[in-house]
C-alpha cells in the first residue's frame, strides 16, 4: 500500500490500524499511524460514564479530522492530543 492508503486504513478501527502497520508504507504514513494510534487509545476513555460520553464525541470529531487529513494527504495534528508521539 502507498502512504495515502496506509494513512486512511490506519484510522479504520484496530484491525485497520494493524493492517496498516503490517502491510503499509510505515515510513511514508508514520504521522497518520501515530495519530490513529493516539485517537484509538484515548477513545477508550469514553467508556467512563457521563464525562466519557462528552470525551467520546470529541474523539469522533478528532477521528473525522484525522481521516480527512489523511485523505487530503496533509499532516494536520488533531486538537489536544495531536502532539503526543507514541511511534518514533
Amino acid at each position: 500500500m502507498d502512504a495515502k492508503t496506509t494513512g486512511i486504513v490506519a484510522y479504520l478501527t484496530w484491525i485497520g490500524f494493524l493492517i496498516a502497520v503490517c502491510a503499509g508504507d510505515k515510513e511514508g504514513a508514520k504521522f497518520h499511524l501515530n495519530q490513529a494510534l493516539v485517537i484509538l487509545l484515548f477513545s477508550l476513555l469514553s467508556l467512563i460514564p457521563c464525562i466519557g460520553w462528552i470525551w467520546g464525541i470529541f474523539m469522533i470529531v478528532c477521528w473525522f479530522m484525522g481521516l480527512i487529513a489523511a485523505i487530503n494527504e496533509e499532516e494536520k495534528e488533531v486538537p489536544l492530543i495531536g502532539k503526543i508521539r507514541l511511534l518514533k
